[in-house]
């Protein structure tokens, strides 16, 4: 789920500054320049956008292509050879360019917002393209569509300018070296960037002692400012395990807070299921392969949900597709409330032993997940 309200309310400055910055649209001369693509927002809406990129490089191969966002995911996905270079960028601050790309005439695709201000962000980089929705002052580009699913929407973007891409180009391939020492585990991330998309925290420790009592090793992650919230789920997960389960208690344990990106990608990439609500994580289970079961809410999953394999993704959903709430709100959505640990519990339960089913012998690992690289493959496939 993005993490930002709906891209670029139409102002006077914008259409100041896109004219400052000289008019440029879809079909202006290209310069053999570099790629600049912007999308400065959070690990789910990268990991939604990673089709689009590579539908980028496809419609120009022999360019190098740079990502204009948050560093950290920005060099993730340099490492995985999704992207080449990275602007450090974070919304729709202007950008600081590097002297490749400060000299102007490079191509510019706006991944990032509907526009018009993130339009006039790429195009104060002065690029002899811009490659992007339709918006006040940018005529060029086709219609935005609000009912999208994200990933089909910058899909369609990048196909109209020339880049194949779709779905299934959403897969992600991990470097070796990751550690199997956490394999097989249950992870739980009960965090969310607002309250509305936040399943209340005793549900989650009531699911994780029950996953525990089942013999299950549950390990809780979350970012560095949900380090509190995970360690009390633990912790009143923990308290719930009396009597003949209390030997259970020990299966149950935090990572919050100790994990870069690459160390997520490989902890989910090796878990037998992840549980979470709409965020970040959600779309690395659906990028690595690994089985989930999503609490959504408010959005509706068929704008952010997994847009690939849904046999092994199950979403819980009891809201209104006619009338979404806020995903940005402070207090939790009414129809994610309505989910029950119950509920949630039985859904993973099944999905384990559905999993489990799937799971190859242990002498050749639990999914094929880990390549050496993934430059190689762009360079077959663009040949």
């Amino acid at each position: 789920m993005s993490g930002v309200a709906p891209d670029d309310v139409v102002t006077t400055a914008v259409a100041a500054e896109s004219a400052a910055a000289g008019a440029v649209g879809a079909g202006s001369a290209e310069t053999s320049g570099d790629v600049l693509v912007l999308r400065a927002l959070g690990l789910g809406d990268a990991l939604t956008g990673v089709a689009a990129l590579r539908g980028v490089r496809r419609a120009w191969p022999n360019r190098r292509l740079w990502l204009a966002g948050p560093v950290g995911i920005g060099t993730w996905l340099r490492d995985l050879g999704v992207v080449d270079e990275v602007v450090p960028a974070t919304g729709l601050d202007p950008l600081v360019l590097p002297p490749e790309l400060a000299g102007g005439g490079h191509l510019a695709v706006n991944l990032h917002g509907r526009g018009p201000q993130s339009h006039a962000v790429l195009a104060a980089t002065r690029p002899s393209r811009l490659v992007a929705f339709a918006a006040d002052g940018f005529p060029d580009g086709p219609v935005w569509r609000a009912d999208e699913h994200e990933v089909d929407r910058w899909c369609r973007l990048v196909s109209w300018a020339g880049g194949e891409c779709g779905r299934e180009d959403l897969r992600l391939t991990l470097p070796p070296g990751g550690t199997d020492d956490d394999a097989g585990a249950v992870l739980l991330h009960p965090g969310a960037s607002s309250g509305s998309r936040r399943w209340p925290p005793d549900r989650w420790s009531a699911v994780a002692a029950a996953l525990a009592s089942e013999g299950r090793r549950v390990l809780v992650t979350g970012g560095p400012d949900e380090v509190d919230l995970a360690t009390g789920v633990v912790t009143d997960a923990r308290s719930q395990l009396t009597g003949d389960s209390a030997p259970a208690a020990h299966l149950i344990e935090t990572r919050a807070g100790t994990l870069t990106i690459p160390a997520l990608a490989d902890l989910v990439a090796s878990a037998a299921l992840l549980i979470c609500g709409d965020t970040g994580v959600a779309h690395l289970a659906t990028a690595l392969g690994t089985p989930s079961v999503l609490l959504f809410g408010p959005t509706p999953p068929q704008q952010w949900g997994p847009a690939i394999d849904e046999q092994i993704h199950t979403v819980l959903w009891h809201g209104d597709p006619t009338n979404p709430g806020d995903p940005h709100a402070d207090q939790i959505d009414t129809g994610l409330e309505s989910i029950s640990r119950a509920e949630t519990l039985a859904t993973a339960l099944r999905q384990l032993s559905v999993a489990e089913l799937r799971t190859p012998h242990p002498e050749f690992g639990p999914r094929p997940i880990r390549a050496t690289s993934e430059r190689a493959d762009h360079a077959r496939a663009d040949a």
